[in-house]
């Protein structure tokens, strides 16, 4: 019998998605368990949902290691040259020192919340609100030979990338609006599209229906397609 999924899963705020995963593993509907939940900042309310699951809980306050930063602090592994030629959320106009600044900050941040998530053997890390950009450096040093990391999005990629894809889409007078799941890779919304759920957005709806309807779909969506990555997983 092959053992269980152990999912790691990373929050900002109030963790809905976190409950649907989590209740899914109970229930189920996923062969896995989440094995720790850690979040960005303190006041993430979704790291009581895991506490009252007995699920192991940390913080890595990246608000506060970005205000004390400094270049003695980089992770002995990190080659700035390496992450610049990778990432591609930044484009080509963009300030060059601010990128810099940008990605050496994020890297002292990820170190720490890499070898936090090290110690708990996570197979797949799934991002539920985590309202942090990922850099090349954290994203090579979790997927080693295959991609390992998912995030939920509100619209239907590739439309609509970036952190308000269900106002977008009402914005812009969508009559269909959906989530999605996704592998991360080195851009915005930009990796392979693992599955995705639509909804009708009505004349009468507003933006506050459209997220309603949303929300509902992305926790089935969510579950759902940690359960293909767990069927693929032990297949390879």
């Amino acid at each position: 019998m092959c053992r269980k999924t152990n999912i790691a899963v990373l929050i900002s705020g109030s963790g809905t998605n976190l409950q649907a995963i989590i209740d899914a593993c109970e229930s189920g509907k996923i062969d896995g368990k989440v094995v720790v939940v850690g979040a960005d900042n303190n006041n993430a309310k979704g790291l009581d949902r895991a506490k009252n699951r007995g699920i192991p809980t940390f913080v890595i306050d990246y608000s506060q290691i970005i205000k004390s930063f400094k270049d003695n602090q980089l992770p002995i592994d990190f080659n700035l040259k390496d992450v610049l030629s990778k990432q591609s959320i930044f484009d080509t106009e963009s300030d060059p020192e601010k990128v810099k600044l940008f990605m050496m900050t994020r890297s002292v941040a990820e170190e720490k919340l890499f070898n936090t998530l090290s110690s708990f053997d996570f197979d797949l890390l799934a991002l539920a609100g985590f309202m942090r950009i990922l850099t090349p450096y954290f994203i090579d040093k979790v997927n080693k030979d295959r991609m390992r990391i998912i995030n939920i999005h509100p619209a239907l990629l590739p439309s609509f990338p970036g952190t308000d894809g269900y106002g977008d889409t009402f914005r812009y007078g969508c009559k269909v609006g959906g989530c999605t799941v996704h592998f991360v890779d080195y851009g915005e919304d930009s990796g392979p599209i693992i599955g995705q759920k639509a909804f009708e957005i009505n004349d009468c709806d507003t933006l506050e229906t459209v997220k309603e309807k949303g929300l509902k779909l992305e926790w089935e969506l969510y579950p759902h397609c940690i359960q293909l990555f767990e069927k693929l997983y032990h297949h390879r």
